[in-house]
């Protein structure tokens, strides 16, 4: 593996990236709550397929793609620190994506509907799932009594049996379908594009002379794999007869029509022009900040002529849009560490440390919508319904942070 000295700044902890991990996860369980408000104004809501626009909901899950690829740099690099090798740091992100992959999947299946032929519904479904997550999957505290080694051992196989146990008795709604990765899901996305992203960093490590060039690739891809809109002939910029090679490798490697990937190498390249110029005066930083956030801009006007702007299609101006989003939200609150200015961060402060957990905590809660239900109907409409929506997010960053105190987090 390519080897680099100059990775001192990766080893310090860069609380911005905490502080915009834990404001996307509050948002993502905020607008993921939506579902239960009604009269929710449109900018907040996911567009239609189709639709020329974005709302707040399509902006959250690539703005976390983008802190996924903020964070990489930083985790490698600390792996090296230690001594640990290459092929070991392989395997490492070989082992989280397949985590990732298998929760995503796991999710997907109960979100498409249980058949009412199983032996359980869908909330037990749900709450075995989640158990066997955190048993499988979490932080247990390194020990070197034997009965406690044991004890982990244990909880580690029950997570495992449990998982298996769905997977072989899930049956789909509908079709009485078996358990499949369907489209992988959230979590399964997220496996995908960090297993490509973090494999490329271990062989470019920081040398911007390779990332640049091949986050320009993901975005050419992008171009060219996306269909352009009606007033544009409604066509691909290429398009060739199937199967061919091309697409074949990128269906392969996940990376469809680059979109995604883009958004994470994005985070990439942003942490690596972070620590490679931080000695440069803040005024010609700002400077430069600017330019970047300027050409994004401008590349999302002048690409929405020829696209959509639209999440579920992937265009090009949701691409760089949401990056120059990702990235204003990283300056905004870098700048507010550098003042000392995050005393807020105490409260979201588990959402960004332990990020995986947080996420979970909502398929737990709906496992007790029924208490949830007993609340007035006024709390479920307009501006209360946000209110609500924002408390239970807030709720489920406090158990995060109550879990965490008992030695309960995921951790892949």
């Amino acid at each position: 593996m390519p080897l680099n000295t100059k990775n001192t700044d990766f080893l310090q902890r860069n609380e911005a990236i905490d502080v915009l991990r834990a404001f996307t996860m509050l948002t993502m369980i905020f607008v993921n709550h939506l579902w239960t408000v009604q009269d929710v104004p449109h900018g907040l809501l996911h567009a239609k397929n189709g639709e020329d626009f974005m709302g707040l909901s399509d902006v959250v899950f690539p703005c976390f793609l983008f802190v996924v690829g903020l964070s990489i740099p930083y985790a490698i690099e600390r792996r090296y620190s230690k001594g640990l090798s290459g092929r070991s740091t392989i395997g490492h992100i070989f082992s989280r994506s397949l985590a990732l992959l298998m929760m995503g999947v796991f999710i997907v299946n109960s979100e498409a509907g249980l058949s009412s032929e199983m032996p359980y519904g869908k909330t037990v479904y749900s709450l075995l799932m989640v158990i066997g997550f955190f048993c499988l999957w979490n932080q247990y505290p390194e020990t070197n009594r034997k009965n406690q080694r044991l004890l982990y051992l244990g909880l580690k196989i029950t997570g495992a049996l449990i998982l298996l146990y769905l997977a072989i008795t899930f049956r789909s709604a509908g079709d009485n379908s078996v358990f499949s990765a369907r489209w992988w899901g959230i979590l399964g996305l997220i496996g995908w594009t960090y297993l490509v992203c973090a494999t490329i960093y271990v062989f470019t490590r920081n040398r911007l002379k390779y990332l640049i060039p091949i986050w320009i690739a993901f975005v050419l891809i992008c171009l060219l794999g996306t269909r352009m809109n009606e007033v544009s002939g409604g066509s691909f910029l290429l398009s060739l007869p199937r199967p061919n090679f091309y697409n074949q490798l990128l269906d392969t490697l996940h990376i469809g029509n680059g979109t995604l990937v883009a958004f994470t190498m994005g985070g990439v390249l942003w942490s690596v022009l972070n620590v490679r110029y931080q000695s440069v005066p803040g005024l010609k930083k700002a400077l430069w900040a600017g330019v970047i956030l300027a050409v994004l801009l401008l590349a999302g006007f002048v690409s929405h002529r020829y696209w959509i702007l639209s999440k579920l299609s992937a265009t090009p101006p949701w691409l760089f849009y949401v990056l120059a989003i990702s990235i204003g939200l990283y300056i905004l609150f870098y700048g507010l560490v550098e003042k000392g200015k995050t005393s807020w961060f105490t409260i979201i402060k588990p959402a960004g440390t332990a990020t995986l957990t947080t996420y979970m905590m909502p398929y737990l809660a709906y496992c007790l919508a029924d208490f949830f239900l007993l609340l007035p109907d006024y709390l479920w409409r307009g501006i209360p319904g946000l209110a609500n929506c924002l408390c239970f997010s807030l709720l489920m960053v406090g158990f995060t942070w109550l879990l965490g105190k008992m030695h309960i987090k995921l951790k892949v």
